[in-house]
């Protein structure tokens, strides 16, 4: 099995796709008004509009709603990239900080109210697991 996408519901495709392009430098690929999806050598963002929730099953998703999971980038050096987002940033949870397990990170909500986590390992057992 393997894990590929990560998709986020929004009421705003437009919106959250520019920041997303924005804040990583990947551009999107718009496959459609109603989704987009950001690849990475590692993995996929999806983003798609809420209307696209009917076709999964109704309620199925909503849009802004999620306050339990966090998107995480890596990042060469997430204290220099920190003040390249305060203008597409409009609400950071944290400063760069290390964090206990050894990644220097930088926690910031997207527009639509999703965590945000640019990281660096900074201690070598942070950069051992990250090169797994």
């Amino acid at each position: 099995m393997d894990f590929i996408v990560t998709r986020i519901i929004t009421d705003d495709v437009e919106a959250l796709v520019s920041f997303y392009e924005r804040v990583t430098g990947v551009a999107a690929d718009r496959i459609h008004p109603l989704f987009a999806e950001l690849r990475t050598a590692s993995g996929t963002l999806a983003i798609s509009s809420s209307d696209t929730v009917r076709a999964m099953g109704e309620g199925a998703a909503e849009a802004g709603d999620n306050r339990s999971v966090i998107l995480d980038f890596k990042v060469d050096d997430v204290d220099a990239i920190y003040p390249t987002l305060t203008d597409a940033v409009d609400t950071f949870v944290n400063e760069p900080t290390t964090m206990p397990w050894g990644n220097r990170s930088l926690l910031f909500r997207d527009p639509d109210g999703n965590l945000v986590n640019f990281f660096t390992p900074v201690t070598d057992r942070a950069q051992e697991r990250s090169a797994r």
